[in-house]
């Protein structure tokens, strides 16, 4: 029972893979897709509800998070119509959250992926916006002023306490 956390987790990457193989327009892909939402939410959930909260349940939480992104950029990014400048900005929230990694692999000798309320919110939010955005860009805005201000924090708590 206190694997069970995990093996939604890891369900949440097979679901990201299987997207891959969906049709973007499909009910399909839109039913995979929000099963990975709910499964991000029930895990964490379900984790602390059985007192199974682990690091390295947390690490594979984080790895699925990143899983479901990377898998959604191939399919969504080039049929939605964003302005250069939310491009630019997207860009700049990664280069953030990879300066982050680095520098805690540097001070630390391993990555953090800090579990901090603004990066759930944000990720809560992004599962929210994407299908949205098809009809309007702010949902997504307020999401990228968001998860801005997540990846700053992720960076101090990095510095402070990883």
């Amino acid at each position: 029972m206190t694997q069970l956390p995990n093996i939604i987790t890891l369900l949440r990457i097979a679901g990201s893979l299987g997207l891959l193989l969906c049709d973007v327009t499909g009910v399909v892909f839109w039913i995979i897709y929000a099963l990975c939402g709910i499964s991000d939410i029930a895990d964490g959930w379900l984790a602390r509800k059985l007192k199974c909260v682990t690091k390295p349940g947390a690490l594979l939480d984080s790895l699925a998070d990143i899983c479901f992104v990377a898998c959604l950029c191939p399919l969504l990014l080039p049929i939605l119509e964003l302005p250069q400048w939310l491009w630019l900005w997207a860009v700049v929230i990664v280069v953030i959250k990879i300066v982050n990694q680095i520098s805690a692999l540097v001070m630390y000798g391993h990555c953090c992926f800090p579990h901090t309320l603004a990066n759930k919110i944000t990720g809560f939010l992004l599962f929210i916006a994407v299908p949205m955005t098809f009809w309007s860009i702010i949902p997504i805005t307020i999401v990228a002023a968001i998860a801005t201000f997540a990846a700053i924090q992720e960076w101090h708590f990095i510095r402070r306490n990883a």
